[in-house]
């Protein structure tokens, strides 16, 4: 991935929140067969190891091959800003639109699980962040459903960890405008209902 340096992310608190805040990943690798790519949530088991499950009917796991290097794409919200949104504009007309947005690439072999328990471990992880984030204390639990229900469940499953070799992010959150401009960009998407890419970009000029 090309980062121009303004823009390169190499703060690891704002790197996993993001990865926390759209799990959501595009999982891509090269294979005998072509390209691959599969869409799954993913979180972080460990500093240096993603986890995640698909069904076990997923050609995924047959097209990838154990121990295959894979890359890993998570992207934040993001946003068409127009070159009307900058006040500095109306007064030289030297700005062009761009694009806001922001991407972790991370790199790392992958290795399948069969076995119930790393099974159940890793549906449990992620059933347990997520409905924490989405229901707090009203969180859905595992042990809600009948347990023969739950193991018949991942039966149909396949679990996977992908070990971390190569992390990658960019930030590009008009950081390299002046404070007016800046400012300006926020209001207008926060007006366009873009509130989150909006708030991502007040932290960030917080440090």
């Amino acid at each position: 991935m090309y980062i121009p340096n303004e823009f390169k992310e190499v703060r690891s608190e704002k790197i996993k929140d993001l990865i926390e805040g759209y799990p959501l990943a595009c999982i891509v690798a090269h294979t005998q067969h072509g390209l691959c790519a599969t869409h799954v949530p993913l979180i972080l088991k460990a500093e240096d190891i993603l986890i995640g499950h698909i069904a076990i009917v997923n050609d995924m796991k047959d097209r990838v091959a154990e121990g295959t290097e894979v890359l890993c794409i998570f992207k934040g919200d993001d946003a068409y800003i127009s070159a009307n949104y900058y006040p500095s504009k109306f007064e030289h007309h030297q700005q062009v639109p761009t694009w806001n947005y922001q991407v972790v690439h991370i790199s790392g072999t992958i290795h399948y699980f069969s076995d119930s328990r790393r099974k159940l471990a890793a549906v449990g992880m992620l059933t347990k962040d997520m409905e924490k984030k989405t229901n707090g204390l009203a969180a859905w639990k595992m042990s809600d459903a009948p347990k023969d229900y739950i193991f018949k469940l991942l039966d149909d499953l396949v679990v996977f960890e992908i070990h971390i070799c190569k992390i990658q992010a960019q930030s590009k959150l008009s950081q390299n405008k002046e404070n007016r401009d800046f400012d300006a960009v926020v209001q207008r998407l926060e007006q366009n209902g873009k509130t989150r890419l909006a708030e991502n970009m007040r932290t960030f000029k917080k440090g």
